[in-house]
């Protein structure tokens, strides 16, 4: 599994704490015994063969099967254990991941939990792979086998430097008439790109973006040293590194979404029985 999700063994075992040529003996073992190669080297690592495709989907779920046997036992001491993987963008606003991931450790001492820090599009698509066992995500996304739960919306906001003509603006700004202003934002695979983006196609603008980032903080500085234009979530523009920066209306219904999701398929285990249990929201939906 470690191999497969790396594409490389010395990642794998640096991840899994091995020396290389174990693991490497490892898998050669596990090919003997099925009859058939997992991998073939490529020029950037190893991939896997149409058998090792075949496997992988068996192999993630005999390692759920073998750590929910454990919770089980767990289970019956009253006991929360196991591992908790864990992902999350890096502002969310009133959702508060990190908060409720502390307060939860407080509570469940027992279990290991791994935070991952990524764009919202990575975090569904790591869901899907079985990487994560629950994800805080955010804006427009490939939510297909997976469950969601909304914890918080928030609408977005417009920010710019005081020197900017926009400035002084009191009413709502039109999308539209942003046609020929610069942006900055974050990538692509971050939520609130995703709500921006999917805001400024319904209005038919196609923004000029002159730089991509992939730090909030560092965004609202690049807002307050130029003359670019930033479409960000209302929690954003209340940060410290806003203070200064004016903030417009946008003419848009859009809103920032922020909701914890978890595969759809599989039954969760314990540990994220407990930490959705600690979250108010909205009722539970299929992506």
């Amino acid at each position: 599994m470690a191999v497969a999700e790396e594409g490389n063994v010395t990642r794998a075992a640096a991840r899994l704490h091995l020396a290389q040529s174990g693991l490497s003996a490892s898998v050669r073992a596990l090919e003997r015994e099925l009859g058939a190669e997992l991998f073939v080297r490529t020029a950037r690592g190893v991939e896997l063969t149409e058998a090792g495709r075949a496997l992988l989907p068996e192999a993630r779920r005999t390692l759920d099967s073998a750590a929910a046997a454990g919770e089980a036992v767990a289970a019956v001491r009253g006991l929360v254990g196991g591992t908790l993987r864990v992902g999350t963008e890096q502002c969310m606003g009133a959702a508060d991941p990190f908060g409720t991931l502390m307060e939860f450790g407080a509570r469940h001492p027992s279990v290991d939990v791994h935070v991952e820090q990524a764009g919202s599009a990575l975090l569904l698509e790591r869901l899907r792979q079985g990487r994560l066992d629950v994800a805080f995500v955010a804006g427009p996304g490939d939510t297909a086998g997976l469950r969601l739960r909304a914890l918080a919306r928030e609408p977005m906001v417009l920010l710019c430097a005081p020197g900017n003509p926009l400035a002084d603006r009191a009413e709502p700004v039109d999308l539209a008439g942003l046609a020929n202003e610069v942006f900055v934002d974050l990538h692509a695979h971050w939520g609130s790109r995703r709500v921006a983006d999917a805001a400024f196609r319904t209005a038919g603008v196609r923004r000029a973006i002159a730089m991509q980032l992939d730090d909030v903080h560092k965004l609202l500085e690049a807002v307050g040293r130029g003359t670019a234009v930033a479409l960000v979530p209302r929690s954003a523009a209340d940060k410290e590194q806003a203070r200064g920066l004016r903030r417009l209306v946008p003419a848009t219904d859009a809103q920032w979404e922020v909701s914890v999701a978890w595969p759809a398929h599989t039954r969760p285990s314990a540990a994220v029985r407990a930490l959705l249990s600690s979250l108010s929201g909205e009722g539970d939906r299929d992506g």
